[in-house]
């Protein structure tokens, strides 16, 4: 059903994941299909890494783990934002389209008033992507 998953993750907290890491992982299973794991961060040191490099190596391990825990085939794929809380909708929106992504399975929150405002990133996603969108809450 799906080749291309394509799984956003904010390694600052990767523990919240847990349960859209192992749905997404059961699909690709299901399906044969690859998962890769998408981080965006700034060029300017951060909480995971003093460089995108810093980044990016973390980003791999962790793909490389999700993959050898699930015995799923996992990529990781960094982007480089100035601003990622102004640029996180559309760069993850380019990103499902420059993978070829036909699923894309993240975390979110409950929805509060602010959502009748802007919209979550799933949201964004859902209306901006070719990709289908699962979001998965808790």
């Amino acid at each position: 059903m799906f080749n291309t998953i394509m799984v956003p993750v904010d390694l600052r907290h990767a523990s919240a994941l847990d349960k859209a890491l192992t749905i997404a992982a059961d699909l690709a299973r299901r399906d044969g299909a690859s998962i890769t794991y998408v981080g965006v961060t700034s060029p300017e040191p951060g909480a995971l890494g003093h460089n995108p490099e810093e980044y990016g190596n973390r980003l791999r391990q962790f793909a490389a783990e999700q993959g050898s825990a699930h015995g799923i085939e996992a990529r990781d794929h960094m982007i480089v934002a100035h601003d990622p809380a102004v640029d996180l909708d559309r760069k993850l929106t380019e990103a499902a389209t420059e993978l070829g992504a036909d699923l894309v399975v993240m975390a979110t929150h409950m929805p509060n008033v602010t959502d009748y405002i802007w919209s979550s990133h799933g949201g964004h996603l859902a209306n901006h992507s070719k990709a289908s969108v699962f979001l998965v809450r808790g």
